[in-house]
């Protein structure tokens, strides 16, 4: 595992209750800094994962709020802010395939599966969020000449994903990367990870022949960790000092 020093640094992760959002918070207090964990309203495990964080002394805050929906990003991002007094990191990681999914994968040919509410669920989070987010917290960002880092997918480079949706919406957070990069230059460094299958809740109910099938067509013979991801977080929000707009694929070779 790799580590940075991130005393008195301060980040915020969205979808940061499980997989690579709390592989990443729970790296990023491990190296000192000060967290606001992101959640939808409600949710159970975060609350959890929030207090078992604080009892193991790292520092961590929740910050509720759906960056799927307009209203609600800039408001909970805006609240981070001022818990924390500051902001270094702007982790955007919240990202949904879609409930009309239904956790499967869709045949590409099936287009008549495609409605209008899949297509807005899955832009509104996937997409606009990160735009959102990142917007709220442009001022702060630039006062601590921070760093941003979105969690892509290797399915917004090629037919990949899951299903064309979410391959799409990764694919247009890759080119918001590159804009804002030019955006928010100089002060703050715009990036993204783009991982390859990841073995988190997304994916434990994929057949596991399927799973077996995806590891034995990467190079290095087996599929990415939450914590493979969050490392490659942590290189861009701990150091990659002249590296902006960029996207690091992080996919055991398959690309």
């Amino acid at each position: 595992m790799i580590t940075a020093d991130l005393t008195g640094k301060t980040a915020l992760v969205t979808g940061g209750a499980s997989g690579i959002g709390l592989a990443t918070v729970e790296l990023l207090v491990k190296c000192g800094a000060r967290v606001a964990l992101n959640h939808r309203p409600g949710n159970r495990r975060a609350e959890g994962e929030i207090a078992r964080l604080r009892g193991l002394g790292h520092e961590v805050i929740a910050a509720p709020g759906d960056v799927g929906l307009p209203g609600e990003a800039e408001p909970m991002v805006k609240a981070a802010i001022a818990a924390l007094g500051r902001l270094d990191i702007l982790v955007n990681n919240a990202a949904t395939p879609g409930r009309e999914s239904k956790g499967k994968r869709v045949p590409y040919d099936r287009l008549d599966l495609i409605g209008e509410a899949w297509w807005q669920e899955v832009l509104s989070t996937n997409l606009v969020g990160p735009f959102r987010c990142v917007r709220a917290a442009a001022p702060a960002l630039k006062a601590a000449r921070g760093s941003v880092i979105s969690t892509a997918s290797i399915g917004g480079l090629g037919p990949v994903a899951s299903n064309l949706v979410y391959g799409t919406s990764k694919a247009g957070l890759i080119h918001l990367t590159r804009y804002l990069a030019v955006a928010l230059a100089p002060e703050v460094r715009v990036n993204a990870v783009a991982p390859g299958l990841v073995e988190t809740p997304w994916t434990e109910d994929w057949p596991a022949d399927q799973k077996k099938a995806a590891a034995a067509r990467t190079p290095l013979k087996r599929n990415c960790t939450a914590e493979d991801i969050a490392e490659a977080i942590l290189f861009f929000a701990g150091g990659a000092a002249m590296v902006t707009g960029q996207t690091l694929v992080v996919d055991g070779g398959l690309l």
